[in-house]
């Protein structure tokens, strides 16, 4: 393979060559084909690579390894691929401590030295004082592969459960244990899953399950009934409590708090990731029913505190942009709510802390925070440091201070310390990155979408930028399951925009950006809005000189791995290089694999009716791969654990491809082992992929960034 640094002059910040290097013929591994066909509604589907669905199967391995040993070969010839990991590590190479929290007699937080696969958990009974270790993930394994994935303490602090993943699996073991003597207080709990433990008094936990799939592996097959338990201290786990759930309470998910003084028992229950039921009982009587608050799913609804028997409930019930309600315990039924916080034009989210609710609004994406007192009476508009991002500002009754983090595109996720009785903020913790925020600029663009609506979207880059259509860009987004891209830190991105590219992320359809009304607009038969928005993006961006078809990467994961290939497949010409991340790739099958079928909200499956089916097989990216196209350079990334969106879809995708495709531009696939669908990952994995995932990028677009002639 040709050399890239001895083709071009280096000079400025980028050097370009006209076109990429040209590479002599990659031979991708030889995927076999089968002759399965599916039939839906009389239509009939081809599904060649079935096969690779059996992610236990030594043939599927075999194809992994192949597939590795091309891109691993690829990669390890671009000439500046080093350097770049290089400059990332010394970036990463910072210390990063995050907001404090009391439990008990203790604050703890959590601290990263800088390079450690996995944050360590401190405390110390005063802040400022010398604290101590008191969980350091980093033991947990040798490799960094075991992560913490959740704790809970008791309401005195004495116990605490801890959630552990291996590999980055969805399926956790729980170890329950004294805080001060590390002892075991009971059972392992093994095969928990989208849970945590919600603790009554020192007697013990609740927390929910699936029953393990009978048939097949445990990262691919199907979770259908959430069960909720009541696990006793020194009671093995066979014998715990099921209190909701199960066969008989068919529900995908089901879930339990406490409410702070503990009187009640709070349970959500959905059949989807968005509306649920919710119920209620009061643990002060023994043996007393479950209260019914909502019967259906067709909304959010959640208890965020009570004041007695009065409870306040945060929800969209009339109100898409969402508001505060105050019930009884009495009569909590939707009938007899009265507002507290009223709905607005903006996007509330809400936190409560020292007797106060913190109401978080959305205004273009970007955070603005209000204190309320439990009457609904505005105290004051909180001020922030800038314009960005804020989380936080939630703590116990009792407290006077608390935390919160505020981050933006250049900003790295500094702690402040907020006094309620004053308002005043103060910085807390802010972490020493080795680049100077002065250095770059953010705007927020409007633009229109296909179908005239305004789409936000954030441009960061360099101070200096011309606009040429030449400078290498970053399009990132989401956009599905209310989930809003707002402004937020990436340390691995500087070495983006310091290199002289452009980082843009519009907030799309499907998001939350704007409410209920904002994401609806992106679901099921409304799916293409979303496509059409990212399409938008990409031509606003040519058409204003920011950057040109040559220069243009489009990057997003999980339900943003199926945005881009979707995208890509619509519109091959508009990008020159594609980076799916564990992408929800066969939207065919999606629903049959782990817990899938709770995403039905948002994309409505292939069986439920023919005008569905059609609609989605319009935009499926592995049934849109066309012969004879010519598509981005592709590098689909995906990982062996992934049992949230199962590696099957990026192997489908990856296969179709590379069959398919058309001229010169590579299609890689990288399959992370020991690693799942992004949670807990070690930092050094975190580091190597996003080396790769740049230095492919730039690669691709003929463009060698200024961090390899510092090297050279």
């Amino acid at each position: 393979m040709r050399k890239l640094s001895n083709l071009v002059v280096l000079a400025g910040l980028v050097s370009h060559c006209s076109q990429p290097p040209k590479e002599e013929a990659i031979i991708y591994p030889t995927t076999e084909k089968v002759a399965h066909v599916d039939e839906y509604f009389g239509t009939k589907v081809e599904d060649p690579y079935r096969w690779l669905e059996n992610d236990t199967s030594a043939a599927t391995a075999q194809w992994v390894e192949a597939e590795n040993k091309v891109t691993f070969g690829y990669l390890n010839n671009i000439d500046f691929r080093e350097a770049v990991k290089e400059r990332l590590t010394k970036l990463w190479d910072y210390e990063k401590v995050y907001a404090p929290f009391k439990r008990g007699d203790y604050y703890y937080f959590y601290k990263n030295d800088g390079l450690q696969n996995q944050n360590v958990l401190y405390r110390v009974k005063n802040l400022g004082d010398e604290h101590e270790e008191f969980l350091n993930p980093n033991t947990f394994s040798a490799d960094g592969t075991v992560s913490l994935a959740g704790l809970s303490f008791s309401k005195d602090g004495s116990l605490a459960g801890m959630l552990l993943s291996d590999g980055g699996s969805d399926w956790r073991k729980g170890v329950l244990f004294n805080t001060t003597t590390k002892e075991l207080v009971g059972d392992t709990l093994r095969d928990l899953k989208f849970t945590g433990f919600s603790w009554k008094g020192n007697e013990g936990v609740y927390y929910s399950s699936y029953d393990k799939p009978k048939d097949g592996s445990v990262l691919s097959g199907k979770t259908q009934h959430h069960k909720l338990y009541f696990h006793k201290l020194g009671e093995p786990q066979a014998s715990d409590k099921l209190i909701l759930g199960g066969a008989k309470f068919p529900r995908r998910y089901v879930g339990a708090n406490l409410t702070e003084d503990e009187r009640f028992l709070v349970i959500s229950a959905s059949v989807s990731t968005t509306g649920n039921e919710l119920y209620i009982q009061d643990l002060t009587v023994p043996n007393s029913p479950i209260k019914t608050i909502v019967d259906n799913v067709d909304k959010d609804h959640y208890v965020i505190d009570n004041d007695g028997e009065t409870l306040f409930i945060f929800t969209n019930l009339d109100a898409p942009n969402n508001r505060i309600v105050k019930t009884s315990f009495a009569d909590p039924t939707p009938a007899t709510w009265v507002n507290v916080i009223p709905e607005t034009k903006n996007v509330l989210s809400a936190s409560t802390a020292g007797e106060k609710i913190f109401a978080e609004y959305l205004v273009d994406a970007k955070s603005e925070i209000k204190q309320y007192n439990r009457k609904g009476e505005l105290e004051r508009d909180v001020e922030l440091p800038g314009i960005g991002s804020i989380y936080g500002f939630g703590g116990e009754e009792s407290d006077t201070d608390i935390y919160y983090t505020f981050t933006s595109f250049t900003y790295p996720s500094s702690i402040f310390s907020y006094n309620i009785a004053s308002g005043k903020s103060t910085l807390y913790q802010q972490p020493k990155v080795d680049f100077n925020p002065e250095d770059y600029t953010t705007e927020q663009v409007f633009y229109s979408s296909k179908d005239g609506t305004k789409i936000p979207m954030f441009i960061t880059y360099k101070n200096g930028l011309e606009k040429n259509g030449k400078n290498p860009t970053y399009l990132y987004s989401y956009g599905g399951f209310n989930i809003s891209m707002t402004p937020g830190f990436s340390v691995s991105r500087i070495v983006w925009l310091e290199n002289g590219g452009i980082y843009a992320q519009p907030s799309i359809r499907g998001g939350g950006e704007y409410g209920e009304e904002w994401h609806l607009a992106g679901t099921k038969m409304k799916k293409q809005n979303v496509f059409d928005d990212f399409i938008g993006a990409a031509e606003y961006l040519i058409k204003e000189g920011y950057t040109s078809s040559d220069y243009l990467a489009i990057a997003g994961g999980s339900n943003g791995g199926l945005l881009v290939g979707a995208t890509m497949t619509q519109r091959p010409e508009l990008f020159k290089v594609a980076l799916p991340a564990v992408g929800v790739m066969d939207m065919l099958r999606y629903h049959t694999f782990t817990a899938g079928a709770g995403w039905a909200y948002d994309y409505g499956t292939s069986e439920e009716s023919e005008e569905m089916f059609k609609y989605i097989l319009g935009y499926s990216p592995v049934h849109n791969v066309k012969e004879g196209v010519k598509y981005p350079a592709t590098l689909v990334t995906t990982a062996d654990h992934d049992d949230r969106v199962v590696p099957a879809h990026s192997f489908k995708f990856a296969a179709q491809l590379q069959a398919k495709q058309a001229g010169d531009n590579p299609v890689l696939i990288r399959i992370e082992t020991r690693a799942g669908h992004g949670a807990g990952k070690p930092t050094s994995k975190i580091i190597e992929e996003a080396a790769d995932l740049y230095s492919f990028t730039w690669y691709n677009m003929g463009v060698v960034p200024e961090v390899a002639k510092k090297a050279m």
